[in-house]
């Protein structure tokens, strides 16, 4: 499918959607959240995910100007376009069935800071950084930021993030446990392209269990997670990439899993 506001190749069991409005540092408008939702469902083939921005940056936040003027100043507006729009885009990437790495260039600011974190591997070239500006236009964050910085960085930092509203480098994201990775700027593809191949040649019925499981321990009481656990466990030990990783290991071989 064609899309206007991101580009979307799968070759090698590898997707790549790239948000593709270069001229507007890839803002993140109501169309494309729409388009990153339906690429999501339509990715056949693919055994692990990345996402990455075209030009400059990877993605500047919402695009107010698309949403027009009311959404700005009345806030009903911004209501809607988060519970229709964006809400289900964040929840869709956190309950895909593959692992996803998001590959930033430049800016990840606002929803763009949140889809930029929303990877299992967040790889940024020294040039990219993290920001929350919401306050600097008397606003708050939102995409599920709130959500997810006291969870990655704990409550002090992402306070700073959110109420001071300034750009997180990608080195001091690093040295926060915030980010996987920090490469050169020309490397960036590169090594999201080669993480994603092995990810892409891993179990991905064991990925897809691991995702709900690290997103369910983070709010689940230590008895209900080990049972999480073990009904993940009955689940990726009766996939096809089980038995063939077992048969390997009697073998003394490399496994070769199909991801089923």
């Amino acid at each position: 499918m064609a899309y206007e506001t991101i580009t979307v190749d799968v070759s090698e069991k590898i997707a790549t959607i790239t948000l593709n409005r270069p001229e507007r540092m890839n803002a993140c408008s109501l169309d494309m959240a729409g388009e990153i939702n339906d690429a999501l469902s339509s990715m056949e083939g693919a055994r692990a995910l990345i996402i990455t921005g075209a030009g400059r940056g990877f993605c500047s936040g919402a695009d107010l100007q698309a949403r027009g003027q009311s959404s700005i100043s009345g806030g009903e507006g911004s209501y809607i376009a988060l519970t229709r729009h964006y809400n289900p885009l964040m929840i869709n990437l956190a309950r895909l069935n593959m692992p996803i790495i998001t590959a930033i260039n430049g800016a990840a600011a606002g929803v763009g800071c949140s889809i930029g974190l929303c990877g299992d591997f967040v790889i940024s070239g020294k040039s990219g950084y993290f920001l929350q500006a919401f306050v600097n236009i008397g606003l708050v964050p939102d995409g599920g930021a709130s959500w997810m910085l006291p969870r990655l960085i704990g409550k002090a930092r992402a306070t700073e993030m959110m109420m001071l509203g300034e750009k997180v480098s990608a080195e001091k994201a690093l040295d926060w446990g915030m980010i996987y990775k920090v490469v050169e700027d020309d490397q960036l593809q590169a090594e999201a392209r080669a993480l994603a191949t092995r990810l892409a040649n891993g179990p991905t019925v064991s990925y897809a269990v691991m995702r709900k499981n690290i997103l369910t321990a983070l709010e689940n009481s230590y008895a209900e997670q080990l049972l999480a656990e073990a009904e993940g466990q009955r689940i990726a030990g009766s996939s096809a990439d089980a038995a063939e990783g077992g048969l390997a290991f009697l073998e003394k071989r490399k496994p070769n899993f199909q991801g089923k």
